[in-house]
């Protein structure tokens, strides 16, 4: 580690920001759960707080489950922040909160990486992945821990290769109160999609981890009490097929060791559907799920957006390709695209009828900075930055139009009736195609039996009593009860009540249509 070596100790805490409402952070789950008050915990953070000196002591609090409090800022001698931009606000009042203690405050992560000057009060700006710029805020804080004069801006060139990233410091997350574990194995993706900022920010060489890391990391997540999903956060699982074909094997050996109590879940490109030796062996090592960015079912669309890869197999296709393999496939869709036209709500409503995907992210088009929808927009002066838009992006069709087909579009998607039907052929057609597991001592312990009566009791008393679309959930709950499948019923009803919540919500208008808006908003579930 490059930072060994230094003696003055530094107290530093770390602080990860609420979120504002959205749609992939499960928050209107959570009082389903038994405990559940955060999505998942944050990569970042946990990192840099694992690579500082072994000497510093290090305190995380995530503001998504407590706020930091008078006393922890009382304790601390620095603070660092990170988060995105749906998260700034927030990082902007925790450095406000920080220099009224006269501390200073070091920022990191893909925000502050994308756009340095929406941050101008924080004292440090690290700019880049862990590396160089990381070595140089540490050496600082060693040599000076009070706030420098002015704003220091570091930028890494340098990067640390990730075969050389601690394990996480998972133990200092309360990790028993997340919906999700997550894990990082590769940085960066190939592909040059016009709206993603990814290569622009990590590069189109995918860079990864070893096997070896990989498993550690999961070994930890288990010491620490995550065991439900964990998710593979990559840019895209298959930027690099060769070695994605190498750790497969050794997480197939991993859950054999354990009982295959671990789902796993990932995000990549539509185009594994060509690659039946790697969904094979996805199925093998218990993925359940892959995160798909379709983002259309248009193929001009995506041919104007630099997706053609989704089109090396037809998209219904592939679906139903990566179904057979007992993996559920969760899409991105984009909304306001110039190729769309007054019908494309429509069409798209349609797409999810034939599909079957219960989980669609539907969201306006956002052009991010570091993009080449931005540069191409900015060269056609259609950036509209009006912080009381849900969009930055200049349609070609009227605002008010594709806002209004984006709000149908929720409404008719996750009508309780129509959701649960998606379900209902994702128990019964895709899961069936998973591995036959046995029953581990773990999954029958009294610990986990007791946790499933927790949420049982808490579903059929929040939606099946309570619950204003109760009778559509108790002819889903019933036929689930009848075959036995617990666990499908406790799934499907969380995941279910929140899209269904949020959905509601956004249909009124009373949520971000895209989940990078400039439209800032209070956080719905607010730090106690």
């Amino acid at each position: 580690m490059r930072t060994e070596g230094i003696e003055a100790t530094r107290r530093i805490l770390c602080v990860f920001p609420r979120y504002t409402s959205a749609f992939g952070t499960f928050e209107y789950a959570y009082p389903l759960t038994d405990g559940v008050q955060a999505f998942m915990p944050p990569q970042g953070l946990l990192l840099i707080a694992a690579y500082l000196p072994k000497n510093w002591p290090v305190r995380f609090i995530d503001e998504n489950i407590r706020a930091a409090t008078d006393d922890d800022f009382e304790w601390a001698q620095a603070v660092f922040v990170s988060g995105m931009h749906i998260q700034r606000q927030h990082m902007n009042d925790i450095c406000r909160r920080a220099h009224a203690f006269d501390l200073p405050v070091a920022i990191g992560g893909p925000s502050v990486s994308a756009c340095p000057d929406y941050y101008p009060s924080f004292d440090y700006l690290h700019v880049g992945e862990l590396g160089d710029a990381t070595d140089e805020l540490i050496t600082r804080l060693a040599r000076d821990p009070q706030r420098p004069a002015q704003q220091v801006v570091l930028k890494t060139m340098d990067r640390v290769p990730m075969t050389e990233f601690p394990v996480p410091a998972y133990e200092l997350a309360e990790m028993k109160k997340y919906f999700l574990g997550n894990i990082q194995y590769s940085s960066g993706c190939p592909y040059q999609c016009e709206f993603c900022d990814i290569p622009g920010l990590y590069g189109r060489n995918p860079r990864i981890k070893t096997p070896q890391q990989i498993i550690a990391e999961l070994d930890r997540l288990r010491e620490c009490g995550m065991t439900d999903t964990v998710y593979f956060v990559d840019d895209n699982f298959i930027g690099n097929r060769k070695a994605a074909l190498d750790l497969l094997p050794h997480l197939i050996e991993w859950q054999k060791k354990h009982g295959y109590v671990t789902r796993l879940a990932c995000e990549a490109t539509l185009n594994i559907a060509k690659r039946p030796e790697i969904l094979e062996k996805m199925r093998e090592a218990y993925f359940a799920t892959i995160f798909c960015g379709i983002e259309t079912p248009d193929p001009e669309a995506l041919r104007a957006m630099q997706k053609d890869h989704n089109m090396m197999v037809p998209i219904l296709d592939g679906i139903k390709t990566i179904n057979s393999y007992g993996m559920e496939v969760v899409s991105g869709i984009i909304m306001g695209l110039d190729t769309d036209t007054p019908e494309t709500g429509d069409v798209l409503l349609d797409f999810v009828e034939q599909s079957r995907i219960p989980m669609l992210t539907i969201n306006l088009l956002q052009a991010l900075p570091k993009t080449p929808l931005w540069d191409r927009l900015e060269r056609e002066n259609r950036l509209n930055h009006d912080d009381s838009r849900d969009s930055n992006v200049e349609f070609l069709l009227p605002y008010d139009q594709v806002v209004r087909s984006w709000k149908k579009c929720m409404e008719v998607a996750y009508r309780p009736e129509k959701l649960y039907g998606r379900f209902r052929y994702l128990l019964e057609f895709t899961y069936r195609n998973r591995i036959k597991v046995p029953r581990s001592k773990e999954q029958k312990s009294w610990a986990n039996i007791r946790r499933g009566a927790v949420m049982l009791r808490n579903i059929f008393w929040k939606i099946g009593v309570l619950g204003d679309y109760r009778k559509v959930f108790w002819k889903f709950a019933l036929s689930r009860l009848w075959r036995g499948d617990i666990e499908g019923l406790i799934a499907c009803a969380m995941v279910g009540h929140h899209l269904i919540i949020f959905a509601r919500a956004a249909s009124l208008g009373h949520q971000n249509a895209s989940n990078y808006s400039i439209r800032l908003r209070e956080a719905s579930v607010p730090a106690e």
